[in-house]
């Protein structure tokens, strides 16, 4: 199995994803991997970590998925494989949960959300990103 940390999603995977909508719940899971320094997109100087630029990040964005009645659901420090391998572990997994998968996309084009973008990209080396509903 191959995986690729990225850090923006594409529209395609959006449109597939909407092909795959039942209108229920939906969970994002977020493997991620942070920048061990934070590096801003625009070259200004930082002596943030990149957790701590993924914190200015991710305070705002959790205020607003539970505005849209949604919530982070759990959110852990990754330690060790039990079963598996992967090449290098991502250090954080967080599950937010969304009404709607439209709650989720009403969030990401949020001017609130806009506003604090660019601190999850100075934050973040990379993660994965994956779409689950409960069975």
């Amino acid at each position: 199995m191959k995986y690729i940390n990225e850090l923006r999603g594409t529209d395609q995977q959006i449109q597939d994803l909407l092909k795959k909508d039942d209108g229920g719940p939906v969970c994002m899971i977020n493997l991620m991997k942070f920048r061990e320094k934070a590096k801003y997109e625009d070259g200004r100087e930082t002596d943030l970590t990149g957790i701590e630029a993924y914190d200015l990040y991710g305070k705002p964005t959790g205020e607003l998925i539970a505005e849209l009645g949604g919530e982070i659901v759990f959110t852990a420090v990754l330690k060790g494989m039990v079963v598996g391998e992967v090449e290098e572990l991502w250090d954080v997994m967080a599950i937010a949960k969304y009404p709607t998968l439209q709650s989720f996309i009403d969030m990401t084009s949020s001017p609130i959300y806009r506003e604090a973008y660019h601190h999850r990209i100075a934050g973040l080396q990379g993660q994965l990103n994956i779409a689950s509903t409960q069975v």
